[in-house]
């Protein structure tokens, strides 16, 4: 595959908010992340967060009184997507912990993937879903490109997957 830039990896995404505090709490309490130091050169309003291989950088919005009204959840809106072991486990986490969220499905080939999509304080959506039960199928190559989770190369491991791979 190409990689003109010579990509390595996603290192963060930003969001804004109309509250730092609140966000934070959110995605240490909710998505796990930890606090981490921020360069001291940065003169404005914030908070990095880092867990499972990527940052999240949080920014105080100049206006929180401007910031776009929190929508209906729409699994088809802009999201973050992290994956997890047990989506049934989720659900009822974010039960106890009383946040709204949509449940979906995807089918392929008899290979299902589980989503849970709910909002941040601001209106970021959220995806929780075990994902990575769906190899990763390069169009133009022959290749199986595994999940971070999933060897696609065992063999019989997942029969539904053979028929998937082109040949």
């Amino acid at each position: 595959m190409s990689n003109p830039l010579q990509l390595k990896s996603l290192n963060h995404i930003s969001i804004v908010c109309a509250s730092l505090e609140k966000s934070v709490e959110f995605y240490v309490n909710v998505l796990g992340f930890s606090p981490i130091k921020r360069p001291s050169s940065l003169d404005f309003n914030g908070a990095w967060l880092f867990n499972y291989g990527i940052g999240i950088h949080l920014l105080q919005s100049d206006d929180p009184q401007g910031m776009p009204k929190t929508t209906p959840i729409n699994p088809k809106d802009n999201h973050i997507s992290f994956q997890c072991e047990s989506t049934v486990a989720v659900e009822k986490k974010l039960q106890q912990m009383e946040i709204e969220y949509v449940k979906s499905r995807v089918e392929e080939s008899g290979i299902y993937v589980d989503q849970l999509f709910f909002h941040d304080p601001d209106g970021m959506m959220i995806e929780i879903c075990n994902c990575d039960n769906i190899p990763v199928v390069p169009l133009s190559e022959n290749k199986v490109r595994s999940c971070s989770r999933f060897n696609c190369n065992i063999p019989n491991r997942h029969p539904q997957i053979q028929q998937m791979i082109p040949m």
